[in-house]
């Protein structure tokens, strides 16, 4: 693993992951590939160093591109990140879904099957590592076990449906043609650098805006956290030592219903408000700033259609496997995570656009419970 392709990575996870990535190894470079949509920004990648780090403008469905790079850049190692990712959006869109992460797959390992199987190399060091989500497994009742390895697929939405048939279509390239292949299901993650239109940017950016934060349904919803920084360390793991052909479950253990991360985020807020009046001044509309309960701005509005009740990831095969696990509990992520998003309003500001702030409001004006 010296010369990397990282699908996505200007995107949450991605940008995390390259940068973890730059720093642990001085000896790889990356090519980022990323289409730069929504939820992507170059200035997630700012500072990094040129000449171990190039980002192309592109789309994982073009597969003269994707091609090409392999070539030119002598790649042996791509990590695929990029994908549509979020329930709300499939659910009104579902076509891009299946575009980008069905079909961006599969132009992606076909690219790879041709680049590193070729009769000259027959795969030597390469490896293609896809990323995917606990979403894939379905929901789970209160008291059943955790999801393993081993557990059933069973998709709920278009998103989760576009992952699962991405996973199978990765799988079978590595039983089918030989494709030296690993892949990683991941719980819920947050950390620096999130899209605000995940639950704990969404609930830390509106926080700081003085806006109603929206919690679905009775926010009995509960899913396993992981600080993404761990999420970087744990692919790492599997990139370095894990077996082809392998898929490691990557959980935080740290489960919680959504309403419990809620009022203890607001409970962080307000005291970090409290022992920082330079934040009053810069945040003026937080309801912190204004001598108020930040977890007073909790409002219920109506549930998504087909809501996952409960994830949860048993991480016992990488523990056991790979010798790996999280090192951040809930408590020191969530306050670093907090702490980013105070310090550099620079990195989630311009993704406030116009058309987010309309998309946020079709979304989370539903009915108040």
């Amino acid at each position: 693993m010296r010369k990397l392709l990282v699908t996505g990575g200007a995107g949450f996870i991605g940008a995390n992951f390259v940068r973890h990535l730059l720093h642990s190894d001085p000896q790889i470079s990356v090519v980022t590939l990323d289409r730069l949509t929504y939820a992507g920004t170059q200035t997630s990648l700012h500072g990094l160093p040129p000449q171990r780090h190039h980002f192309v403008h592109g789309d994982i469905c073009d597969a003269e591109l994707v091609s090409k790079l392999l070539h030119d850049h002598a790649l042996d190692t791509i990590v695929h990140f990029a994908a549509e990712s979020h329930v709300d959006r499939s659910i009104a869109a579902p076509g891009e879904f299946v575009r980008t992460n069905v079909v961006g797959t599969y132009t992606l390992l076909e690219a790879a099957r041709t680049a590193w199987l070729a009769p000259a190399r027959r795969g030597e060091s390469a490896r293609f590592h896809h990323v995917s989500t606990d979403e894939v497994y379905g929901s789970l009742a209160p008291d059943a076990p955790p999801f393993s390895e081993a557990t059933a697929y069973d998709p709920r939405s278009p998103y989760s449906a576009s992952k699962a048939a991405s996973d199978h279509l990765a799988s079978a390239y590595h039983h089918t043609y030989g494709l030296p292949l690993t892949i990683s299901n991941c719980s819920n993650n947050y950390g620096p650098y999130q899209f605000p239109e995940k639950l704990i940017p969404l609930l830390i950016v509106n926080a700081l805006h003085g806006r109603e934060l929206p919690i679905y349904g009775d926010g009995g919803q509960i899913r396993d956290w992981l600080y993404v920084e761990d999420h970087c360390r744990g692919i790492e793991r599997v990139l370095r030592d894990g077996r082809p052909g392998q898929t490691y479950n990557i959980g935080g253990g740290n489960q919680w219903r959504n309403l419990d991360l809620c009022r203890r985020l607001c409970r962080m807020i307000d005291e970090t408000f409290a022992a920082d009046a330079r934040l009053r001044e810069r945040f003026p509309a937080a309801a912190a700033a204004q001598g108020g309960r930040t977890c007073d701005t909790i409002r219920f509005v109506a549930d998504r259609p087909g809501h996952d009740r409960r994830y949860a990831i048993d991480a016992a095969k990488i523990r056991r496997e790979l010798d790996f696990g999280p090192a951040a509990d809930f408590d020191s992520g969530i306050r670093k995570t907090l702490e980013w998003y105070l310090d550099n309003d620079w990195g989630w500001r311009p993704l406030l656009s116009a058309d987010y702030r309309r998309w946020l409001a079709q979304n989370y004006t539903a009915r108040v419970k």
